[in-house]
């Protein structure tokens, strides 16, 4: 299965690109990439990028698509399935587990859903940590000509499986946390001495 990283958001919280950030001499979304890849049934990796940074991206020596739609994770997701099958993180999730994606990637393949995607016991869904078929292209095209760029959204309407969260080991659970203000690298660090 192809790994898609998504890297088009616009770091507004953040106050600068944070991908490129460097953290222990490395570029943030570097460490998203390193995790997705290592998952065993992870063929190949791409960066889903925005036309802004796609240049600054493509320096890291992966294939870099360019999600020309700019409408947020629902363009991200709907240009990665556009190469095929995909497992869909952002780039700014620096703990994601292999062992975890490659379980999920077990579960949608034995699911033969759309998608299969981790869900919260309140109902939260992790989008952006999900397997997704070539075939989901089409409800999100729908959605996107109509205007709604909601991907929960389009999940949420589609036929998918879940992964309830609350069943996995705890480590699991810490591959949601995502970068997104100065002062969560401060958790990162502090996660990474441990």
């Amino acid at each position: 299965m192809l790994g898609a990283v998504l890297a088009g958001g616009r770091s507004k919280r953040f106050g600068g690109d944070k991908l490129l950030f460097r953290i222990g001499g490395r570029p943030l979304i570097s460490y998203a990439i390193e995790r997705i890849e290592s998952a065993l049934l992870i063929e190949e990796v791409v960066i889903v990028a925005s036309a802004d940074n796609a240049g600054r991206l493509r320096s890291l020596g992966y294939e870099v698509v360019v999600d020309e739609l700019s409408i947020g994770p629902i363009g991200g997701v709907y240009t990665a399935l556009g190469l095929g099958d995909a497992f869909v993180v952002a780039g700014d999730m620096p703990l994601i587990v292999p062992e975890f994606v490659d379980l999920m990637i077990q579960k949608f393949r034995g699911s033969e859903k759309l998608a299969c995607v981790p869900r919260w016991a309140n109902g939260y869904l992790e989008p952006l940590h999900a397997a997704y078929s070539k075939a989901f292209r089409r409800v999100l095209e729908e959605r996107i000509r109509s205007g709604d760029y909601s991907l929960n959204g389009a999940i949420r309407s589609a036929d998918v499986c879940y992964l309830n969260v609350e069943k996995l080991p705890s480590l699991w659970k810490e591959g949601f946390f995502n970068v997104n203000r100065r002062s969560d690298l401060r958790k990162l660090l502090e996660r990474k001495s441990e």
